[in-house]
């Protein structure tokens, strides 16, 4: 049976809280990605930021996102899951929460990321394509 692990991706980065959303969108642009875990100081993961969050949460709102910090975005409780978790829940979470990564937590610290990408590279090909479908149909279903 696989643990996340096993596929998680270990040099992810998170925006630090008291960083800016300049600096955020520089992560993502740097690292490809349209999302990152927010941490505090103590490594401890506090929220997740998207690409879309800073657009419509400071950009269009008029503020200025050399300004604005991580911390003001990290609302709500951030989906994760433990390193030593089975993959297949990390998949059950990504589908029910409609995500495509997760930061992945050990000792109450973020050790890297899964992401929907890790789990098909390594993955039986029919589990990765209910994955996909189930979280593409609801992506589809709320727009």
């Amino acid at each position: 049976m696989s643990v996340v692990r096993e596929f998680m991706t270990t040099d992810a980065k998170c925006v630090v809280e008291d960083q800016t959303l300049e600096v955020a969108a520089r992560m993502m642009r740097d690292m490809d990605c349209g999302s990152l875990p927010i941490c505090g100081n103590d490594g401890k993961l506090t929220g997740v930021i998207t690409d879309r969050d800073i657009v419509v949460k400071c950009i269009a709102e008029g503020k200025d996102a050399r300004q604005v910090l991580a911390r003001e975005l990290a609302q709500g409780k951030p989906y994760w899951i433990d390193a030593d978790a089975n993959v297949d829940e990390a998949i059950r979470m990504m589908e029910e929460h409609q995500v495509r990564r997760l930061p992945v937590i050990s000792n109450h610290a973020m050790v890297g990321i899964i992401s929907q990408g890790d789990i098909a590279r390594n993955y039986t090909e029919q589990r990765v394509g209910e994955m996909v479908e189930h979280i593409s149909a609801k992506e589809h279903m709320a727009h």
